[in-house]
């Protein structure tokens, strides 16, 4: 399949979200994009392959030419399939996204983020001691899989004896993204979508009975009392948050540590002086975000970047190429915790901008910080060894990485 991928593009350019080798360093593949006309390659199906910066940020801030609603017909079926077509507030376009990021917004403004802080930070604390106790830090295991997996589980009213079952949930259905256009989902995958839709059934009717403070409640109450959700959409409405409010933030602190330990000028830097964590963590974002791209459809024939688009057509539109184009950004490929001006569209742009980035960004600064400061000599175990990423494209993220205490 990669093969054949790779011969239906132009000869210059290769881009294949299923080789395990362009998934692990896609920078590389991104630079010719960044140079010329908006380019359309054949998977199957003719896509746009949308890097510049410019382009990006047109797409993404054009709703109403280029469609979030999951295309039929282009090789994503199976995936609707297991896991259901309601809409999200990701795939979906006005005025049903408008309806569904209302209904979430009041439990990410910014009031509720500062309230989340001091549990953030007790969190990360006690994650800490007990990597300290036990001599050795995996980054990964340790802090940032499981401090977003809590933080969003107290948000949904989850027991902490479920976190680490919601983890592998997660984990796992976030596996479906490297399943081939068109192969069937692998039956793990489609289990553990099936016992969690099955949990947030049972938690739905607990909530129904005995409704608490917590966000699962507040949906299930929009559902009861005035059909803003509808069954299938308030089932799919929680397993997005949960997906998306722990994998995005997991992979930004694993991300942006990797960033800091081959950057040890970096960590220094922000040893020294700890109010440059604001603007390191949007320098961690940009250079080596926690989302690669994101996936649009024309609705309409249109001229993006001097190429013509054709109704119907598929977009790849490729943050983490938009995030290093020279364009945009002086010397692109230096990780540069000083940066400034630094308008990274890690998050999107436009009405789909992340809701949660706000907590993302602390979550991402507290464990951080946290770490540096309680390992003054954290550093990576072995920098010559590489570095295995989890199978997505879309979501890009460690699977381990190891960094000597002492």
């Amino acid at each position: 399949m990669g093969e054949a991928l790779a011969t239906a593009t132009p000869p210059d350019i290769y881009f294949n979200p299923w080789d395990e080798n362009f998934r692990a360093n896609p920078y590389p593949h991104y630079r010719p994009l960044l140079t010329g006309p908006l380019r359309i390659i054949d998977l199957g199906f003719k896509f746009a392959l949308a890097a510049r910066y410019a382009d990006v940020r047109a797409i993404l801030i054009d709703h109403a030419t280029f469609s979030s609603v999951q295309p039929k017909g282009m090789g994503f079926d199976e995936q609707t399939k297991i896991f259901g077509d309601a809409p999200t507030m990701l795939g979906s376009d006005p005025p049903t996204q408008t309806r569904l990021r209302r209904l979430v917004s009041r439990d990410f403004t910014p009031r509720r983020i500062r309230d989340l802080e001091p549990r953030i930070r007790d969190i990360a604390k006690n994650l800490l001691d007990a990597a300290e106790r036990k001599g050795e830090f995996d980054v990964m295991a340790d802090l940032a899989n499981p401090l977003p997996v809590m933080v969003i589980s107290d948000l949904l009213g989850v027991p902490p004896e479920e976190y680490q079952q919601f983890k592998n949930w997660s984990d796992k259905i976030i596996e479906a993204d490297n399943t081939l256009p068109g192969m069937p989902i692998p039956d793990e995958i489609k289990s553990a979508f099936t016992e969690l839709r099955s949990y947030f059934v049972a938690e739905i009717a607990r909530r129904r009975k005995n409704p608490g403070t917590d966000l699962v409640s507040a949906l299930v109450a929009a559902h009861d009392e005035s059909e803003a959700l509808n069954a299938d959409e308030l089932l799919q409405f929680l397993v997005l948050l949960l997906l998306a409010g722990n994998e995005t933030t997991t992979n930004l602190i694993g991300n942006g540590m990797l960033a800091l330990g081959r950057n040890p000028e970096s960590m220094a830097a922000l040893r020294a002086k700890p109010d440059l964590m604001r603007g390191a963590v949007e320098e961690m974002l940009r250079y080596d975000g926690p989302v690669q791209a994101t996936f649009r459809t024309a609705t309409k024939d249109t001229v993006v970047g001097g190429t013509q688009i054709s109704a119907g057509m598929g977009a790849f539109v490729i943050i983490a190429a938009a995030n290093r184009d020279p364009a945009q950004f002086k010397d692109p490929e230096k990780f540069d915790v000083t940066r400034e001006p630094n308008d990274q569209v890690a998050f999107g742009e436009g009405i789909h901008f992340c809701i949660g980035a706000p907590l993302a960004r602390m979550e991402g600064s507290i464990a951080i910080g946290s770490a540096l400061e309680r390992f003054p000599h954290l550093r990576l175990k072995n920098p010559d060894a590489p570095v295995t990423y989890k199978g997505s494209y879309f979501l890009r993220g460690l699977s381990r990485l190891e960094m000597a205490l002492k």
